[in-house]
């Protein structure tokens, strides 16, 4: 063993002792009711993240490297698609995914600016984000209130001859009908992104949610099913898609040699482009308006780790959700999320909705718990048309509405979800259930 090999091995080993010593035992505190604060979500981790983050960082490639590359590998064979893109954030993926949609070499499908893209506004406002950046038309449909996804009967009202998309997320990691939206979009020829960012390892008729469309996206941000700090993914089987996306996360350029490689296709002095002169070299021709959304190998050694650990926590959220329901389904007070059929979801939290006829409000009941430190939500922006960012919208032209969203406005006024992630022991789920059922029973 070399000098540097040894002195590696001397800091790895001290890294799990750091761990050992400081964040374990934070992991294993017991749960004190009354004192311990109950999280909605929160990371889950052993010392292999921290060794691997620091193995990458005395590498000090710091960018796109081969922590990165083994991160797509892997995360492209537990879904089942070809490529998987890293990029920063959930939100950057969302981005990526709509805007390669976008590009010419599409041709008749590539969406333009005017065209419609069919969604919902009870969600996460960066799944609509980059329709309305780019200038494109969100129509927003209502929701159901059963699985509290797309209400899929509004699908044919909302379709227009500018209509070229679907981008709508899965709630909370409850499959929406994907086999209804799957047979709208290929009946009319039209794009489907599959925002997973709260869904990834839920499944629907045995296929993993994300692959059913033309992209999929997740997120890897601390509350979500896996975690790289900051980080998200795309991922599809369509190589025209997967070229595009490849251009547009990185600074859209025509070459596709890695970070460090030079003359990947052999002809980087070789080809004409455009109006260049012939020879132009490859590696500074870009084929497309793009962005830099890559994310550090130091975040992708973080996400190598924990996708070792992914199967457990999904079957982690299952138990956790079940358990949930278990404890509540009888209070007649509240509706509970119901799972999509057909599917088997990776649970993001536990949504509970307020009966019509109760006497309580949402807010109160929201505060009474996080009074007792248990951690709430609302469903996201609730209905997003109602917040500040549409208040220089003009309705039926930078945006449309299919009928009244009153569903829409119902989750807004009166949901909530609690968390159920992996890190969650049963004297807090337990917890949660005596503290929900003290506050209706008085």
């Amino acid at each position: 063993m070399t000098k540097k090999e040894q002195l590696k091995q001397e800091i790895l080993e001290k890294t799990k002792e750091y761990y050992n010593l400081v964040h374990k035992p934070q992991q294993d505190k017991p749960f004190v009711e009354g004192e311990s604060r109950v999280n909605y979500a929160g990371r889950v981790f052993d010392e292999k993240e921290m060794t691997n983050l620091v193995d990458s960082s005395l590498d000090f490639w710091l960018t796109y490297g081969s922590y990165s590359k083994e991160f797509e590998a892997k995360l492209s064979k537990y879904l089942g698609v070809r490529w998987s893109l890293l990029v920063n954030s959930g939100s950057s993926a969302n981005l990526l995914a709509f805007y390669t949609l976008t590009s010419p070499l599409l041709n008749e499908r590539r969406i333009n600016r005017g065209d419609e893209v069919i969604t919902v506004a009870a969600g996460f406002p960066t799944t609509v984000a980059p329709v309305v950046q780019y200038g494109a038309v969100p129509v927003f449909v209502d929701m159901e209130l059963t699985h509290f996804n797309i209400d899929t009967t509004q699908l044919e009202k909302a379709l227009s001859p500018k209509t070229k998309a679907i981008m709508i997320a899965h709630t909370l990691g409850n499959p929406f009908n994907i086999k209804a939206v799957k047979a709208f979009c290929d009946k009319h020829k039209l794009w489907l992104i599959e925002d997973n960012c709260d869904a990834l390892g839920s499944t629907y008729e045995g296929k993993p949610t994300g692959t059913w469309g033309d992209i999929g996206t997740s997120s890897f941000y601390p509350p979500h099913h896996m975690t790289m700090g900051e980080g998200g993914a795309t991922y599809t089987d369509n190589p025209l898609l997967k070229k595009i996306m490849l251009s547009m996360r990185d600074w859209g350029r025509d070459c596709w040699c890695e970070s460090g490689v030079d003359n990947t296709c052999g002809k980087r002095f070789g080809m004409s482009f455009g109006s260049l002169p012939k020879g132009y070299d490859h590696k500074y021709v870009y084929s497309h308006f793009g962005f830099n959304l890559k994310v550090s190998d130091m975040q992708a050694a973080i996400g190598v780790a924990q996708l070792e650990k992914f199967p457990v926590f999904v079957e982690k959220r299952k138990e956790n959700f079940n358990k949930l329901y278990d404890g509540l389904k009888d209070i007649s007070e509240l509706t509970l999320l119901e799972k999509q059929p057909n599917s088997d979801p990776s649970w993001f939290g536990f949504m509970m909705t307020l009966k019509d006829d109760v006497d309580f409000t949402r807010n109160e009941i929201v505060e009474f718990l996080e009074n007792n430190k248990i951690q709430t939500r609302n469903l996201f922006a609730g209905n997003m048309l109602r917040h500040p960012m549409f208040d220089d919208m003009t309705l039926n032209e930078d945006y449309r509405v299919v009928g009244e969203l009153t569903n829409t406005d119902k989750i807004m006024n009166d949901s909530f979800w609690i968390g159920l992630y992996p890190g969650m022991g049963d004297e807090a789920l337990e917890y949660m259930i005596k503290k929900i059922r003290e506050f209706i029973n008085n």
